[in-house]
This record gives C-alpha cells, structure tokens and sequence, in this order.
C-alpha cells in the first residue's frame, strides 16, 4: 500500500470510531518514516498516543489533550517481513490501541485507582471468572516489558501470526536469562506460569505472550469483535544456556 493510500484508508478508519471515545484527541498525524527498536531487529513501532495535561481543578478532555500518530515506514516493512499482513487490521487495532491509551489517561486525571483496578481483575483471573486479560497494564511498570501487580510479576511478549515460534520461551529476570517451554496451544493470550530457581519466592510470575494480530479490537470492550481466546500454562524455567 502506497502512503497516499495509507494515509487516506486511516482517516476512514478513524472517522468510523465513534466521537466519544475520541474527545480529547486533537487530531490524526501520519508520518512517512519507520520507527524501529532501538536495540531489537524487526520490531517496529507502528503508531504512539501523545499526550500533554494541562494544570486545572478539572480533569477531563478539556484538559488531556492527545495526538494519535501513525508510523506509515513501520507497517510498510511489516508487511514485507509478514505474508499475510493486513493492513485493514492492523491500522484499526492499532487507532484502537492507541485511543485505549488516551482514554487511560482521562481515566487516571478523574481518580480511577489503576492499581486496584488490576488487583481487582488478578482477583477475577485467579478465581477462574471472567477478566481483563491486559489488566496487568494497569499495574507498576517495571520497564523491559515487566509489570508488577501486589505481588505478582508479568512479562509480556508478542508473538505474530504466521512467525515461526520455537520451542522455546526466554526472559530475563535480575540480569539472569532463562527459558520455559513454549505451550502448544497460545490462543490469543496466554498466561505461562513460570517457576524455578531465582525466581521471587513471594507471588507467582508469569509470562504473557499476546497474539499480536486482531489485539487491540479483541481485548477491550469499548471496541470489542469478539471475545479473545485466553489460556493458561505452567512450566519450570531453566537457564538460558541450559539442555533441553
């Protein structure tokens, strides 16, 4: 898809999601250039939610303005490295994706605890009811892809449709490199429990790898498809280096 294309396909996109869910968004930038990782080969930025507060008793979208901009580079090279990229798909989840970020944030300005709101659904995931399955979001950011929720610990990892998967899963605790088993079966996202040696005794951890394709339309409920597929697993990690 040429950029002139993308670019106007995207504004379709955006004037079909309703205005509510938009108010406080200043506007749609779509940008020519790729946003690549930093340190990681393949991995592109393919939109970010800028946001800016202003000081006021009110907190609202009058006062939490965003820019939702879109990295055109990005998805065209996605495209080259996926045979079955498609472009409809990932540009409404990730206008969605994105939304979901503002509207995070009108929610922090107007008191909402995030905190407890992802102890709340832990609550849920532990007891087998129904729940958020991004909800550890919501809690402390650790950096590197960690989130900690009371005491329990999530590593989130994407992993896209159609990519090779490997036997394996590896992560990074404390400087340490391990590795679990990767399941059979990952839906769209899927807790592995991990435990072993020199992993925190106190809590569980667990790594979370989220299906990347159809994400964002599936896992919230204001732009809700259909409900996601979420299993579960365990497994014991081992050193990185280790024989399987």
């Amino acid at each position: 898809m040429r950029f002139e294309e993308f670019e106007a396909r995207a504004w379709e996109l955006w004037e079909k999601i309703p205005e509510r869910y938009r108010a406080g968004v200043d506007g749609l930038v779509v940008v020519r250039d790729a946003k690549p990782h930093p340190s990681l080969p393949d991995i592109y930025t393919l939109g970010e939610c800028v946001t800016e507060d202003y000081l006021s008793d009110y907190a609202g979208p009058e006062t939490t303005r965003s820019v939702v901009v879109l990295y055109y580079g990005s998805f065209w090279r996605l495209s080259r490295l996926d045979e079955e990229f498609d472009w409809d798909e990932e540009l409404w989840e990730t206008l969605t994706h994105e939304l979901q970020h503002h509207l995070e944030s009108l929610a922090a300005e107007a008191g909402l605890v995030s905190m407890d709101y992802a102890a709340d659904e832990n609550f849920k995931r532990r007891e087998g009811e129904p729940f958020d399955p991004l909800f550890y979001r919501s809690g402390e950011r650790l950096g590197q892809g960690w989130y900690q929720v009371e005491e329990d610990h999530f590593l989130e990892q994407p992993y896209r449709d159609g990519a090779e998967p490997g036997e394996w899963i590896e992560f990074e605790w404390e400087g340490e490199r391990y590795r679990v088993p990767r399941p059979a079966r990952l839906g769209d996202v899927c807790f592995v429990r991990v435990d072993g040696p020199g992993l925190p005794e106190r809590g569980e951890v667990f790594v979370v790898l989220v299906r990347r394709k159809r994400l964002a339309a599936a896992l919230r409920g204001l732009f809700r498809r259909a409900a996601p597929e979420v299993r579960e697993a365990e497994a014991t990690a081992e050193p990185a280096g280790g024989q399987g």
